[in-house]
């Protein structure tokens, strides 16, 4: 016999902590539909955002190095993957719900725009004055309204509690609207270890393909960074001498699971002080309730310090993005003046939100090479 739903969520109900965020009582959907016959309601969350054509275009969007330099360095889709892994493990341990945490970090880059956070500083300076850019809330609007894939409605339709997630950054007002019986001040612990495994994975991965290209040195390393000569120091007394690259890949593997193992023990521990007993209990604490010890956040201070010093601003990095800086600006202008250009979808929703809107939506949502190619199809210039 298949396993039904109701059993999926009876195994939620009966093994997971009192504070998860249970599917069977999800806020619902904007739009009501039949629920699933062999998946819970947030399983079917998380095949819709893999299934949609923005997951598919992070392929080929930037995470650190300009997509195509490189065929080992991440994307913004293998970054995304392992953010949902690390949030399963977290949630996991923790006893929440590892479906709603691995879908809300499948679906937080949705929004990125090409060529990563300098594509998104470019952006938000074009629509100054006509409700900005940013990164979480376009991934919002993307599945409540931007994917057209359904015939009853627009967007993914997702639950309520996915949607929340997406929310991340910004302040209670701007979430979606539930009910006026829960007064939300902070998002749902699943929101919270999904904002917090996209820290930890992006900086440890960021740091691997920093040595891999070659712009950072493990000597620079163990004299900056306290929790690479922390990590390297575990991993030489337990394997002793490796070569380059298995050494590496241990020493990053180390500096995760250190984290890893620090957000849990926080976490629980900040949890038995809290004394929260269900998911809007959790929404009702004034703080998040998942973070890093107060020594490991110094030490991911350090850390973060280091690769913007290093990595993020060296000129190997920050040259191509400059170029791309100026396609952006180049194609937001040229598509202000060239309506006909931006395709039927874009144009539609330009009649509702007018057309620097639809023209951001529009770039927002090519992939580096697209946007490339576009400018040299418009502008003639040499690739």
């Amino acid at each position: 016999m298949p396993c039904t739903r109701q059993e999926l969520e009876s195994v939620e109900k009966n093994n997971l902590a009192p504070y998860a965020q249970l599917s069977s009582q999800s806020r619902g959907r904007r739009h009501r539909e039949e629920p699933p016959e062999w998946r819970t309601e947030y399983q079917r969350d998380r095949d819709r955002v893999i299934h949609s054509r923005a997951f598919r275009r992070l392929e080929y969007k930037t995470q650190v190095f300009l997509n195509g330099t490189g065929d080992h360095l991440r994307t913004r889709l293998t970054h995304t993957m392992e953010v949902a892994a690390i949030a399963r493990n977290i949630s996991r341990a923790l006893r929440l719900n590892e479906d709603l945490a691995e879908t809300i970090a499948l679906a937080h880059d949705l929004g990125h725009s090409p060529f990563g956070h300098k594509g998104e500083t470019v952006l938000n300076h074009l629509m100054n004055g006509h409700g900005g850019f940013e990164h979480n809330a376009q991934s919002l609007r993307i599945v409540e309204w931007l994917e057209q894939k359904y015939p009853r409605f627009p967007g993914l339709n997702l639950t309520w509690e996915v949607r929340e997630g997406l929310m991340k950054h910004r302040t209670p007002h701007d979430r979606p609207v539930t009910d006026k019986h829960c007064v939300a001040r902070s998002s749902s612990l699943e929101a919270q270890v999904a904002n917090l495994a996209d820290e930890i994975t992006y900086y440890s991965h960021d740091l691997d393909d920093g040595l891999d290209s070659r712009l950072l040195s493990e000597d620079q390393l163990k004299r900056e960074v306290e929790l690479w000569r922390l990590a390297n120091r575990t991993v030489e007394k337990e394997y002793g001498r490796l070569p380059d690259e298995c050494r590496r890949y241990f020493v990053i593997r180390c500096i995760i699971d250190l984290q890893v193992k620090d957000v849990v023990h926080t976490a629980e521990a900040r949890l038995t002080s809290a004394r929260v007993n269900s998911a809007d209990e959790v929404r009702q604490h004034a703080k998040a309730l998942v973070h890093y010890s107060p020594a490991r956040r110094c030490q991911n201070l350090e850390l973060r310090k280091f690769l913007y010093k290093n990595l993020y601003y060296n000129p190997t990095v920050n040259e191509p993005h400059l170029r791309a800086r100026r396609v952006i600006e180049e194609l937001f202008v040229y598509f202000l003046q060239h309506h006909g250009e931006i395709g039927s979808i874009a144009r539609k929703q330009a009649r509702r939100d007018g057309w620097h809107r639809a023209i951001c939506d529009y770039l927002a949502g090519m992939t580096d090479r697209y946007a490339l190619q576009e400018h040299q199809r418009i502008f003639r210039v040499e690739p």
